[in-house]
């Protein structure tokens, strides 16, 4: 079994960004947590980050057929990006849509999400728990 992690923009820059919001923890911390839980488990995961709209649909896109499901955390792009929520729906790969943040106890925009409402499941305020309680949600939901 194959999982995609998907991280939007600036998720590079946690624990440097906001800490008292997104943690100490660094991005190199975070990838370390996925790769670690996905041996555990047994699947394979690809991480992948950008900042750019565009690279995210394309990587998305190239899922198609290779990954059997994909954890997203697309930052900033979660409230703004219809295009990405399109890109998920036309590849039809289960996913799970995760944020590091309380995202409801926040700014009101943030609240709005284009791409929950055909997740599998979504997972705010956990920190990087929040990641590893989607791959293990995916991955029982994919054994079914």
């Amino acid at each position: 079994m194959k999982i995609l992690v998907i991280n939007g923009p600036n998720i590079n820059l946690i624990g440097i960004r906001e800490p008292e919001i997104y943690g100490n923890k660094n991005y190199k911390d975070l990838c370390n947590l996925l790769q670690n839980k996905a041996n555990e488990i047994g699947v394979q995961i690809e991480i992948f980050q950008s900042n750019h709209e565009g690279s995210i649909i394309d990587k998305i896109q190239e899922a198609y057929g290779v990954f059997d499901g994909i954890i997203i955390n697309p930052a900033a792009f979660t409230h703004t990006s219809v295009a990405i929520a399109d890109a998920l729906t036309a590849v039809n790969i289960p996913y799970a849509e995760v944020h590091i943040s309380d995202v409801f106890s926040r700014e009101d925009f943030r609240k709005i999400s284009y791409i929950r409402d055909k997740a599998v499941k979504t997972v705010f305020g956990k920190g990087f728990n929040g990641y590893t309680e989607c791959l293990e949600y995916l991955v029982g939901e994919l054994k079914c």
